[in-house]
């Protein structure tokens, strides 16, 4: 979750995820790292499904095909349908909530709300 989220970057399900993460008992050095892009504060065992969801995310959820066969050859077919499927629920939410601000920011002339230009003309 933290993984896609730092890159689509909304502050609802940034809060979410981090309350969650450390709920579950997340330490709050690999919660920082995972925000931040990086993944040396997890284990090591993660790190093929944390690079998949970062590769994922800043694909707009079209991975390449090398990608996805990495992943279901360290995974098994089934997990790593599973890890798609929840990807894709995370974006819809990151989505819903980058949305939701941009809408705050019009109605409120720039005084609630986030916006926040990508740079690339295609995704503003």
């Amino acid at each position: 979750m933290l993984a896609v989220t730092s890159v689509n970057r909304c502050r609802y399900c940034t809060y979410y995820h981090s309350r969650l993460a450390l709920e579950s008992g997340l330490e709050p050095a690999e919660m920082r790292a995972l925000l931040g892009g990086g993944f040396e504060e997890s284990p090591p065992e993660e790190a093929p499904a944390l690079l998949y969801a970062q590769h994922w995310a800043e694909a707009e959820g079209r991975p390449d095909a090398e990608a996805v066969r990495r992943l279901t050859e360290t995974y098994g077919p089934e997990k790593a349908e599973a890890i798609d499927l929840i990807l894709r629920a995370i974006r819809l939410g990151n989505l819903s909530g980058n949305t939701f601000d941009y809408f705050l920011h019009l109605i409120s002339f720039g005084r609630w709300g986030r916006y926040e230009p990508t740079g690339d003309p295609a995704r503003n």
